[in-house]
């Protein structure tokens, strides 16, 4: 999908090495791909802008799922119809954002995961800052 060698391809820091197995209880790396596959057909936008444009829009919806909510905190009730829709959209955009980096959604995943798995092995989930 993409022209990066192998060896540069991670956008994470904290590698661990996660087994087969453990990766297999979490994730199907061929649903995030097919995901992104099946976004990458209907994704019209202004040519040689993809970049931002999908980082604007996945801030946009993430922007209208957090009004919803902040219209729950208002009035008491949510239309979580409407929510879950723009958390789908969300998705779309974060799946096109990793194109346009040139990952597939997998690779991201899969590395946002060994991320997690790291801090919370060295305890510091509950920290801040991206290299902790």
């Amino acid at each position: 999908m993409n022209n990066i060698p192998p060896d540069k391809r991670s956008p994470f820091e904290h590698e661990r090495d996660l087994s087969p197995y453990e990766l297999g209880q979490i994730m199907n790396s061929n649903d995030f791909d097919w995901f992104q596959s099946e976004c990458k057909k209907t994704a019209i936008y202004p040519r040689g802008q993809g970049l931002s444009y999908t980082a604007l829009g996945l801030v946009n919806e993430a922007g209208e799922y957090a009004g919803k909510v902040k219209k729950f905190m208002r009035d008491g009730v949510i239309d979580d119809k409407a929510a879950a829709s723009e958390i789908f959209d969300v998705l779309w955009y974060a799946a096109m954002c990793a194109e346009e980096l040139g990952y597939d959604l997998s690779e991201v995943v899969e590395g946002g995961l060994r991320k997690l798995r790291d801090r919370q092995k060295r305890g510091v989930l509950g920290g801040s800052g991206d290299n902790r």
